[in-house]
């Protein structure tokens, strides 16, 4: 029979038990208790490129969904410019509440050695969330170019050494990197013109006041409507969502590949529970078939990792690329 005596003595037992011992379960249900009502304002996406690129697209297709799954508003904030460090920092810089998210590419790990000092550190200053897509990329020229194929692109600069122009969305990006080591394979020149995105540097490309820029799936629509040509794709094999295009090292510089990829990551210090969540509604957004599809079809393949993978992916860019710079001698 439960006394009110003994009602009392088990309360002040379990009063105390808390008082001593378990701030660390009442924090743990605080965290818990914190994540369930996440998200419960506008959670904001910034993309540290400008409006209008292939990054700034799929970022667009990923914050509709979670927005459904969400039921709150994903609002994008384009930050470009300083090589994506100016969004970048911002978002280092944010409070660690699960509501300001950096959709960061490959850009994340190649920083760390582009610059001599960045004011964020990719690996302390953030959480990983998932690898939202990997891709490759594809070399457009403009239409005016006489260049149909690599080799007659790689003639081309070798027949005017000195004028023949690389356009990329910023230094540094995965872009201006693809170019940088096709120049050094192929034994060519091009001058590097950075934009503050992708958007405005097509905006060049398609009347021909720079000749070559390596982009991904997201402008293959613009190939085909005939705005500009594709000569080929970076990647080790063909991609699905432009099989016609050879890859560069089957168009003749053996050996050339690379991709990139696209992730979320939060502020340090980001409860937990909040980014396991965030992961959760992240990947089941992106195993939505109309959302795959569509994204496939713009030659992105869907991932949706744990924030493990996330972090050893970006440890290992960071090794890969830092190779690359160091060899094509582009850093600060």
């Amino acid at each position: 029979m439960l006394t009110r005596r003994r009602l009392l003595a088990t309360c002040a037992a379990s009063a105390f038990g808390l008082s001593v011992g378990d701030g660390a379960a009442h924090a743990q249900t605080q965290a818990h208790a914190q994540s369930q009502a996440w998200p419960n304002r506008v959670v904001r996406f910034i993309v540290p490129f400008a409006a209008g690129g292939p990054t700034d697209f799929v970022c667009r297709i990923v914050a509709e969904q979670l927005s459904r799954i969400w039921n709150q508003q994903v609002v994008i904030e384009n930050r470009g410019g300083a090589g994506t460090n100016i969004g970048t920092e911002m978002v280092a810089r944010s409070d660690p509440d699960g509501y300001t998210v950096l959709y960061a590419t490959s850009s994340l790990a190649v920083n760390r050695s582009l610059y001599r000092s960045l004011n964020y550190d990719p690996i302390a200053d953030f959480a990983p969330v998932t690898h939202v897509s990997s891709f490759s990329l594809f070399m457009f020229v403009p239409n005016s170019l006489p260049a149909t194929s690599v080799q007659e692109f790689v003639a081309f600069a070798k027949a005017n050494r000195g004028k023949v122009t690389l356009a990329s969305p910023g230094t540094g990006s995965t872009p201006h990197l693809a170019g940088e080591l096709l120049k050094r394979m192929a034994g060519i020149e091009m001058t590097h013109v950075p934009y503050r995105g992708a958007s405005p540097a097509l905006n060049d490309l398609i009347p021909g006041r720079v000749h070559a820029y390596f982009g991904s799936g997201a402008l293959l629509g613009n190939m085909r409507s005939g705005q500009v040509r594709g000569l080929a794709a970076t990647g080790a094999k063909r991609d699905p969502a432009a099989p016609e295009l050879p890859t560069i090292a089957e168009a003749g510089i053996p050996g050339y590949e690379v991709s990139s990829w696209h992730g979320l990551f939060v502020p340090a210090k980001t409860p937990s529970q909040v980014i396991k969540k965030m992961n959760a509604d992240t990947t089941a957004a992106l195993a939505d078939p109309v959302i795959k599809a569509g994204l496939e079809q713009a030659g992105y393949m869907v991932v949706g990792s744990s924030p493990e993978d996330l972090a050893v992916l970006l440890r290992s860019e960071i090794d890969k690329w830092s190779i690359v710079i160091r060899d094509a001698g582009i850093g600060e």
